[in-house]
């Protein structure tokens, strides 16, 4: 049985209805349309004029209208639409969607705050008088979703016929910036979106023929800035990608409009840290970082390499002789390892070679060693062993030093020759990301991240229905991250936010609490203290830990978001007092 039964017609209109500006905000919705067509829920008429529409706002507008319509007439067609729009080929096309359809089946939808009822239209017998009180009471219910006021109608069955006076008087004023758009104002006008509200924290940017889009922070600290797919660039990097290497100066080369980023930067509409330029060395030896050299030139330092440790073992010797000798590094199961300016954890029971064994755990995924290396610097295996540190040395000093072993090519463990079902498990982590164990019960993986979780370690606690559910599943850290940029454009007062309802914030306060959990890779603040340290209860009068704030989260003990902060603070209000 479809889990969507379980849950009554009236919750899902309720839902429908809070959520059609997020669905009309959608990028691409010409496949969302398809479905509904396929389905019969809206006018073939209405999609023929709606698959035509180039305009990105016409079509946020169009497809509003034709969901306000939906609710309207065929508010009994809703549960139809939400199994229609939640199959697995459409949800994985829209991350909106997929938002939708956890919030829906982990039940946090019923901590949406309680609307006020609607107001009805008065009917009248002109259709004049009735699309002006269509059009005065739009504006409240716009104001309350903090959606930007719309002139026109809602999606009306009428939409063919030639507009009457009212809508001659509400489209006249719209006549004349579309004379201006066609006449030389416009490359003035176009060239000054950095100004726009819609722009404050990003920018649209070309290079050549490539597009990007240009986070103004990351700009401002001299991180990789620019968005090309799901791939982050720096401006030389994106340069680059773009064919424009020759240039070499990616302020006159990289334009927002019609305007290069140094003229932004100079005018003061953009802030750029000085990012450093990479220069080849002459002479590059065995312990060096990685410079800008070819693939040829990588491999054949490393063959070069390679024949010296193995006639003279000089290097080696030199440099991994320490750690050979010192048994808290032989002891160690997990590397803190950098390549370029990404970072990850190497798990030694996880290596295998270069190419077996994802053994390196980033932020977002498992990568083996070359992986790694790919993404790093877009480079092939070739350099592998010298392009990963480990404390500033190459990774070939830990093989050398035999505290990494590669396995041999007839080697047939898990990692060199795994099964389908191995390969599937490597790409997530083999204990709990909350209580850092693999514990009795069975981990729920993410789909989107290389996190895995007991169903009673994750907040809100993972539901058995959505473990028979073959659907994705995201986890509370990536659907946060997901939401973050839009639901938090402005920085907000923080005396503001402690004093409102935590109902509001059923998906920042779990998200907070099991950031601390995973944090605290001893566990030292999960459990009461005061069953494991002397006198504690004698000194602390009120104890607090996070596996207690965990369960009254769950159980909505909390009525504020200040109580919830009030219980975190605590914990470390307590530590500090004991340990005086």
């Amino acid at each position: 049985m479809d889990p969507l039964d379980f849950l009554e017609p009236a919750e899902l209109l309720s839902f429908f209805h809070c959520r059609k500006t997020e669905m009309s905000c959608m990028e691409n919705p010409q496949t969302f349309l398809c479905q509904l067509r396929d389905h019969n829920l809206i006018p073939e008429d209405r999609y023929q004029k709606m698959i035509r529409m180039k305009s990105k706002n016409n079509m946020r507008k169009a497809v509003y209208e034709v969901l306000d319509w939906l609710e309207r007439k065929k508010s009994d067609h809703i549960p139809l639409f939400w199994k229609c729009v939640f199959k697995e080929v459409i949800v994985n096309q829209y991350p909106t969607l997929k938002l939708l359809h956890t919030s829906l089946m982990d039940g946090s939808f019923h901590f949406d705050p309680q609307l006020p009822k609607s107001v009805e239209s008065e009917e009248s017998d002109e259709k004049g008088s009735s699309k002006l009180l269509d059009s005065e009471e739009r504006q409240p219910r716009s104001t309350k979703k903090k959606r930007k006021v719309r002139s026109g109608s809602i999606c009306s069955d009428n939409d063919d016929e030639q507009p009457g006076p009212s809508k001659n008087q509400t489209l006249s004023p719209k006549k004349k910036p579309k004379k201006i758009l066609f006449s030389s104002p416009k490359k003035n006008e176009m060239s000054e979106i950095w100004t726009w509200p819609f722009y404050k924290t990003q920018l649209p940017v070309t290079c050549g023929e490539v597009e990007g889009m240009l986070k103004r922070d990351k700009l401002t600290k001299g991180e990789k800035c620019i968005l090309v797919g799901k791939e982050w660039f720096t401006p030389s990097e994106f340069e680059r990608f773009a064919g424009k290497e020759s240039s070499r100066n990616w302020k006159q080369s990289i334009r927002c409009g019609n305007s290069t980023l140094g003229k932004l930067i100079k005018a003061g509409d953009l802030n750029a840290a000085v990012y450093k330029k990479r220069s080849k060395p002459a002479k590059k030896s065995q312990f060096s970082t990685r410079h800008l050299n070819t693939d040829e030139e990588d491999s054949r330092d490393e063959e070069t390499t390679l024949e010296a440790q193995a006639s003279s073992g000089e290097a080696t010797e030199e440099e991994g002789g320490d750690w050979a000798e010192v048994s808290p590094v032989r002891d160690k199961t997990m590397f803190k390892v950098t390549c370029g300016a990404l970072s990850g954890t190497l798990h030694k029971y996880r290596f295998g070679s270069g190419k077996c064994g994802k053994s390196i755990r980033t932020e977002m995924s498992w990568l083996t060693p070359v992986e790694f290396v790919n993404v790093a610097l877009n480079q092939g295996d070739a350099s592998w062993r010298k392009d990963i540190l480990y404390e500033g040395k190459p990774l070939s000093v830990l093989i050398e030093a035999n505290i990494l072993a590669i396995h041999s090519l007839l080697c047939k463990c898990k990692q060199c020759k795994p099964k389908p079902e191995d390969l599937e498990s490597q790409k997530n982590d083999d204990e709990c990301c909350i209580c850092k164990s693999e514990g009795k019960e069975e981990l729920v993986v993410c789909d989107n991240c290389p996190r895995s979780f007991h169903q009673k370690c994750h907040l809100p606690h993972i539901d058995d229905t959505i473990l028979r559910d073959d659907s994705q599943w995201m986890c509370t850290f990536c659907v946060f991250k997901a939401i973050e940029g839009c639901r938090y454009p402005d920085k907000q007062k923080t005396e503001a936010v402690l004093s409102r309802q935590i109902s509001q914030h059923m998906l920042e306060c779990p998200y907070l609490l099991l950031y601390l959990c995973s944090a605290d890779e001893e566990q030292i603040f999960a459990t009461n203290p005061g069953q494991y340290l002397e006198n504690y209860c004698s000194i602390i009068k009120t104890p607090m830990w996070l596996d207690n704030i965990a369960d009254k989260l769950q159980w909505k003990e909390y009525q504020t978001v200040g109580e919830f902060v009030s219980d975190v603070q605590l914990i470390f209000t307590n530590s500090a007092t004991y340990n005086k």
